[in-house]
């Protein structure tokens, strides 16, 4: 570190992460492991199915092709330095690979926002008006969609980088969380950073908030549709095949919400805040290949079709 004036330069970060439960310390590294090795393994078989099965040349796959692949980047991009920590004890990060970790961060939440919003409307046109289905997803729109959830991560997490890189940081060096979580980054900066706060409460309304109204939209419209299904057994495919997605955006959503919303005043608040973060940092990336696929019967079959070819072969 170097002295600057009347504040300090400091070129790492501690994060305290789980530390106050010294004798969980193993077991905190057991389960992380294991979370971030399901994770891995069961979004690259999506990934893979996707690209080798030519059934699964849908839309709704293709998107899901894109959130594993943003699943993997998230849970890279923060569970290794929380596994290196735990049985090492040595809780430095760099100043960069600090700042580089939220930047990621930021940059995943973007795109599993917009992304979560064009599987809704991929729903949406499937059950509401399936009869155009096929020419209003186009593969062109598809990939279309897609780019502008990851250039929209992009800009965010840039953008996020180079104001935070210009931050000056006192004596404090300690993030009280398992990550560079960017509230827990500004709580610490000896700079003025009301223009970061408000950008992250414009980002989130215009990301966070009319994501999840443009979601809500989409679900009013295929409940109306559902509800006109005279068969209880359309009704309860129907609903089925999208209550996958909405588990998954009330968890995300919902996590996010309670974390950036909720008043910072209260009492143990940033234990909770680990608890919540753990919820769309791990959970969310360990429950999305779940939900969505390995409990889907074309996903199933694409995997049984791939093991019967191997051995016939």
């Amino acid at each position: 570190m170097t002295e600057t004036g009347n504040y300090t330069l400091h070129r790492e970060f501690l994060l305290l992460a789980f530390s106050r439960y010294e004798n969980l310390q193993l077991v905190i590294f057991i389960s992380v492991l294991w979370m971030y090795l399901f994770t891995l393994c069961a979004n690259l078989v999506i990934i893979v199915l996707v690209c080798l099965v030519p059934q699964l040349h849908t839309p709704m796959y293709f998107f899901l092709c894109n959130l594993s692949v943003q699943d993997i980047l998230c849970v890279t991009a923060i569970l290794p330095k929380l596994l290196d920590l735990t049985i090492t004890r040595d809780n430095r990060i760099s100043y960069t690979g600090c700042i580089i970790q939220m930047s990621l961060l930021l940059f995943c939440i973007t795109v599993e926002f917009l992304l979560l919003t064009t599987m809704a409307y991929d729903r949406y046109v499937a059950i509401c008006v399936p009869m155009h289905y096929s020419q209003i997803m186009k593969r062109n729109v598809c990939v279309s969609l897609a780019a502008v959830s990851w250039y929209s991560g992009v800009s965010t997490s840039v953008m996020y980088y180079w104001l935070v890189s210009c931050l000056k940081f006192c004596n404090d060096h300690q993030i009280n969380n398992f990550f560079c979580e960017i509230k827990a980054i500004l709580d610490i900066s000896c700079s003025n950073v009301n223009h970061i706060k408000v950008i992250i409460i414009v980002l989130g309304v215009f990301f966070g908030l009319i994501t999840f109204f443009l979601i809500l939209i989409s679900y009013v419209n295929i409940i109306s549709s559902v509800l006109k299904i005279n068969s209880s057994s359309g009704k309860l495919k129907v609903f089925s095949s999208c209550c996958s997605h909405i588990t998954v955006v009330v968890i995300f959503f919902g996590t996010l919400f309670g974390l950036y919303l909720k008043p910072d005043s209260e009492l143990n608040s940033q234990e909770k805040n680990k608890l919540l973060s753990l919820l769309y940092v791990v959970v969310t990336p360990l429950l999305n290949p779940l939900v969505y696929s390995l409990r889907n019967k074309e996903i199933s079959n694409a995997i049984k079709k791939i093991i019967i070819s191997r051995i016939l072969s």
